[in-house]
């Protein structure tokens, strides 16, 4: 066993709760080892519901291709918990932190911590922060845990840039049960003297990121008002106030990608001191690489289950907004290759599943409901999701286990056909492990 696996293990011993939003704990901690957050390269920090992984993705390949160096901070992680951390190489490229610097960060930021009450998110955040600090880069990429206001992520007093990603309802026992109390959390990123790109938003939202904006002293560009972005001709036209662009399609699958694209090309434009040209910003939009976003799974252990001619697709989406937008996906899939299209999904149990499944009716042709191992909440029993599905009039039928389900689909539909695995990020992780022949990290 890694010996990082011990580490994380013990840390979440360290508080009660998993998540427990709050800055008190984490500012202290920072500032006992030195306040690593006030020594990193200009940062950019993305918040949202759905499109923060992808746009940070798009801005990450961009920024590697205009020469610059660069840290990503995300979360969950996939597969292995160095993911979150991701470090500039010498050669231009971050990667995930090394076992033996994860190892060093967290047990230098455990040393200091002394013990404290903290949440396991705060103190490896802090420890991301040690680790970005100790490392030459030009630009750290910043994505929000949970939520914006008190995330860990929140204590950078003066970002380069802030952006704000497509808001919907989701973590409304973390965030609150409206839509305008989740994006007044999102809208806590904001910072006086600092401009945010605005994606898409209904109209409740950008209200309240527009009051937030007024209150604090922030500058907003606003997609629909003062940027947007279409397809047109097979390509990817971005039009801002003073600009057309003619740019190519983005690499990641689905029409939703075109809106996280076109908010990191304005993202990539505002951030003038790290000088990104439009070159670079086309190389970024195809060489961006986001694991579990309509990812085809072409070759593996999955795949060989399957027929020849079938298509297996994963996507970590969980709410009912990136279900329309995955619906949306497979259906504009289906005008160009129909085939019959199966769903195989797995959620955690406090995620509306009759949000996200209803999307999906008169599309698929069948629903196979799976667990979620290593969950770190409780998910929906297979049996328990499988009549949720049903409910909505989908045929549907519960499975042990990813393998099994797939054998299911595929004795009920020989031949070529449509797979998605989808409806969580942990069980997209399991699915890629799966893929590797290893076992998940925890979350």
């Amino acid at each position: 066993m890694p010996k990082s696996d011990k580490l994380l293990a013990d840390l979440k011993l360290l508080h009660p709760k998993l998540i427990d939003l709050s800055l008190g704990r984490v500012e202290r901690l920072l500032a006992k080892l030195g306040s690593p957050h006030e020594r990193l390269p200009p940062v950019i920090h993305v918040a949202g519901t759905n499109g923060k992984g992808s746009v940070t993705a798009y801005l990450k390949a961009m920024l590697e291709a205009a020469g610059r160096r660069v840290h990503v901070y995300t979360s969950p992680h996939l597969v292995r918990f160095h993911e979150r951390i991701e470090l500039a190489g010498a050669d231009g490229k971050a990667r995930p932190i090394g076992e033996d610097a994860l190892v060093d960060v967290l047990s230098r930021t455990q040393a200091v911590n002394d013990g404290d009450d903290i949440t396991q998110f705060e103190i490896t955040t802090a420890a991301a922060f040690l680790a970005f600090a100790e490392h030459p880069a030009d630009a750290v990429l910043l994505e929000v845990g949970l939520g914006g206001r008190l995330d860990a992520t929140n204590v950078i007093a003066r970002p380069a840039l802030t952006v704000i990603t497509p808001i919907s309802m989701d973590h409304a026992e973390k965030l609150g049960a409206t839509l305008a109390r989740i994006a007044s959390e999102k809208a806590g990123i904001l910072k006086r003297g600092t401009t945010s790109i605005v994606s898409e938003q209904e109209d409740e939202c950008l209200e309240v990121i527009r009051a937030e904006a007024d209150r604090v002293g922030a500058s907003l560009k606003i997609w629909g008002q003062d940027f947007e972005a279409f397809e047109q001709r097979g390509r990817l036209t971005v039009q801002t106030e003073d600009r057309l662009l003619d740019l190519p399609m983005p690499a990641l699958v689905g029409r939703h990608q075109v809106i996280n694209a076109g908010t990191a090309v304005v993202a990539a434009l505002e951030a003038k001191k790290l000088d990104i040209g439009e070159k670079a910003i086309e190389q970024g939009l195809v060489a961006a690489r986001w694991p579990a976003r309509m990812q085809r799974l072409s070759s593996g252990p999955l795949p060989a289950l399957l027929s020849e001619g079938c298509e297996l697709w994963l996507d970590g989406g969980h709410n009912p907004a990136a279900g329309r937008f995955l619906a949306q996906t497979l259906a504009d899939l289906e005008d160009r290759a129909p085939k019959p299209l199966y769903l195989v999904v797995g959620m955690m149990g406090l995620k509306d599943a009759a949000g996200f499944l209803g999307h999906f009716r008169g599309l698929v042709k069948g629903v196979v409901t799976v667990p979620i191992p290593g969950a770190h909440e409780a998910p929906f029993a297979p049996e328990a999701l499988a009549d949720v599905a049903r409910s909505l009039g989908f045929t549907a039928e519960p499975a042990a286990d990813i393998d099994i389900a797939l054998r299911q689909v595929e004795a009920a539909s020989p031949g070529a056909k449509r797979i998605l695995i989808a409806g969580s990020l942990y069980l997209a992780g399991h699915v890629l492990a799966m893929q590797e022949g290893v076992v998940a990290q925890g979350n």
